[in-house]
């Protein structure tokens, strides 16, 4: 962090406290005042409650009906993002998450505030690892960002579960049955929702089931399964459960824990077959085990396999403070499609090309967060101080599992991040600052390469991590209903370290001395304006975020496997997003998203930044509306649409792109009876377009697949 930074802020918190006294008077004045135009939203994605209006930055709340609306549409755990939170990219369709960022960067992905994320070694299959029906609401935090520590290079995603709401016991059952109306087509899941409150105690129980079919396009063609593995010819299982009680004084404080389990697993009924580019015939699937090259048949099954236990305590009344704490341990199974590919070889246990493996990403992680908030600090009313510290760790590695082979070593990665805010309401101003330290350090032991790699000895090591990360806002609430914005923010991430390491292929190497793996920091700078005007809502903002040594993923032509690239990063976006109530009963609203990266030219990290990142990192323009409308008491209506713009880029370069734009609409019809539960109709891609995924416009590895044609799903819920 540099001096004048670090500077500003010791400047703005001294200030503050110092100028408290003479500012009350005026502070009171202006917040009564202010308090008739505000419409409070409360986020806790921030580690404390606060509301949006307080929080100098853009915020993005996916609320329960949203998220219900869109798991009527699909299951897809990213598509409700992509429909909703500007930044958020293109939504792959499959278990994979390749491709969808946040600004333009991978997200820190949490459930209940526990991060989902191994950032040293990305599967890009944490995008899946709860049931979609088990979540309540989601908060987005756009932007770099180390409140949570490691992996928030593009922002927050934080999945909140549901939680009893009213007094009793409450058993929800839902049915969900789906088709494209071909034989191999249908979709459906079972599942029930137990919630109860009584007194001081409450807890929650969910558990769900499903199974899907194989998905088509619009031209009836069965679309090809992903190489990172598919949603479709799946089933899961799903497992939630939460309890907790308050006790003490006013019942102060409280004890809660909380249990998951989720597993995703392919059937393995179908393999995917090549298309062509040049006729514009897409990928496919066929019937039979899955196939390798040459028509190997390899066998296996891939799976998410899922599990996470906390116990939280919180007490509302310590040391004139609210304190709470989270032990957790989140322990992840990510298995790859199985592959008898070069780099899966090894002539001391088959002859080359006969051997199959399926890799696997093992990663358990073991931490601590603790937070402590007091407001009105040193007697000063507005002033608010946020303390806590983190500690975790997480052991991760990449296994050949068939052959029970190391791929990526096991690294051991654990840090301690104490953190300090303050913010402080003068009026109608809100000033925030604070900084977090983050120190951590990964071990690898000595390792030995696979045979595809010359079974070259690395030297392990330790690498430190350590850095001051900071933050400075200012949000102004003008009045009106309008408020602006305006804020400063650093994030810290690691590489995908364990690309780096199983791709060494010369002995003498060490890890110590593997400039990949060295940390990534962000620097974001952010400024946006809030305008909530009776039945209109506005929000717009500009954000500009940077890091001298970047990463970004490209593919091997010989492996086709992923190689991380170094290189300085310059991300510039604008994030707009509208809602007009027209009547009580109908609503419009529309989001907007325009970002535009830029790196340096491979091979050459000190060159200029003419390079245009393309839809690997960043998504192209993307423009959803959405008309609502309760037509009776007992029903609506939600017809929204979703479009992403072409895009020319790189013309003449070795990274030129070319993507073709395309609109799709979503339809949901829902109907609540008195007696006899609620129904719900979804249809996806209404007009049963045809139409590629942006990301399978460019040639990357075995991805040309056209995206699902129309689907019609039937929900049912029943409350007793």
């Amino acid at each position: 962090m540099n001096t004048l930074l670090r500077s500003s802020i010791h400047a703005l918190m001294v200030a503050a406290a110092a100028s408290a006294a003479q500012a009350q008077q005026a502070d009171n004045a202006a917040a009564d005042e202010a308090s008739d135009d505000e419409q409070v939203v409360i986020v806790t994605g921030t580690r404390t409650a606060k509301a949006v209006d307080r929080i100098p930055g853009a915020i993005n709340v996916v609320a329960p009906a949203d998220v219900e609306r869109s798991v009527t549409i699909t299951d897809d755990a990213t598509a409700v993002l992509a429909r909703s939170v500007p930044g958020y990219s293109e939504s792959s369709q499959a278990m994979n998450t390749i491709g969808e960022t946040l600004r333009g960067r991978v997200p820190l992905r949490l459930f209940d505030g526990i991060p989902q994320s191994t950032p040293i070694r990305d599967g890009s299959r944490n995008g899946a690892f709860t049931d979609m029906d088990t979540v309540s609401r989601i908060e987005v935090i756009n932007g770099p960002s180390a409140v949570e520590g490691i992996g928030a290079a593009g922002g927050i995603i934080n999945y909140i579960s549901k939680s009893p709401s009213e007094d009793g016991t409450k058993v929800s059952v839902i049915t969900r049955f789906g088709s494209q109306f071909e034989g191999d087509s249908d979709l459906w899941k079972a599942g029930v929702n137990v919630a109860h409150k009584s007194d001081a105690f409450d807890a929650v129980f969910v558990a769900t089931f499903g199974d899907r079919g194989i998905t088509y396009d619009a031209n009836g063609r069965r679309i090809g399964l992903s190489a990172s593995s598919s949603v479709a010819d799946s089933k899961s299982s799903n497992f939630f459960l939460k309890a907790g009680t308050n006790f003490g004084t006013d019942d102060s404080q409280r004890i809660q824990f909380s249990a998951s389990k989720y597993k995703l697993k392919s059937k393995g009924n179908y393999h995917w077959v090549q298309g062509n580019r040049a006729t514009g015939l897409s990928d496919t699937a066929e019937p039979g085990p899955p196939l390798g090259t040459g028509g190997v048949d390899i066998g296996g099954t891939e799976f998410n396999d899922f599990e996470q236990y906390v116990v939280t305590y919180r007490n509302d009344s310590l040391f004139g403070g609210s304190f709470t704490a989270d032990a957790y341990k989140a322990d992840q199974a990510m298995r790859f499609p199985g592959d008898n590919g070069a780099d899966r070889q090894d002539p001391l246990i088959a002859p080359i090309g006969q051997l199959v493996d399926q890799s696997e990403i093992v990663s358990e992680k073991r931490g601590v967060r603790t937070s402590w908030t007091r407001p009105d600090v040193f007697s000063v009313t507005g002033l608010e101080l946020h303390v806590g510290v983190d500690a975790v760790r997480d052991q991760t590695q990449q296994r050949l599992a068939l052959t029970d082979r190391i791929w990526v070593p096991p690294m051991d990665y654990s840090s301690v991040g104490p953190y300090l805010q303050l913010s402080y309401d003068i009026g109608p101003v809100t000033l925030a600052g604070g900084v977090r330290r983050e120190d951590g350090e990964i071990d690898v032991d000595d390792y030995t390469t696979t045979f595809f790699r010359n079974r070259a000895a690395v030297q392990g090591g330790t690498i430190d991590y350590e850095d001051d990360l900071a933050n400075l806002g200012v949000v102004w609430r003008v009045g009106g209903g309008f408020s602006t914005f305006a804020s400063y923010s650093e994030g810290f991430t690691l590489p995908n370290i364990g690309i780096p390491l199983r791709n060494i292929n010369r002995p003498g190497q060490s890890v110590e001395g593997i400039l990949d793996l060295q940390a990534i920091v962000f620097e974001n700078r952010e400024i946006g304006f809030n305008w909530r005007g009776g039945p209109v809502t506005l929000g717009a903002s500009y954000y500009e975020s940077e890091s001298d040594l970047g990463a970004s993923l490209s593919v091997d032509p010989v492996t086709q496997d992923f190689v991380l690239n170094r290189a300085p990063v310059e991300i510039k976006g604008v994030d707009c997003t509208a809602e007009w109530r027209a009547l009580d009963n109908l609503r419009f609203s529309a989001v907007y998203a325009h970002a535009k990266g830029k790196t340096t030219t491979p091979g050459a990290p000190d060159g200029p930044l003419n390079i245009v990142m393309g839809v690997t990192n960043m998504s192209p323009d993307k423009i959803n509306a959405t008309v609502d409308w309760r037509f009776v008491p007992e029903a609506s209506v939600v017809l929204s649409s979703t479009s992403y713009l072409g895009r020319d880029i790189n013309e003449g370069r070795p990274q030129e792109e070319h993507t073709s734009g395309y609109t799709l609409f979503d339809l949901t019809v829902n109907y609540e009876t008195e007696k006899a539960g609620s129904f719900s109709l979804g249809v996806e891609n209404l007009g049963d377009k045809y139409y590629f995924l942006s990301f399978s416009q460019i040639d990357f590895f075995r991805n040309y697949f056209a995206g699902r044609g129309r689907t019609v799903s039937l929900t049912y819920r029943y409350d007793f």
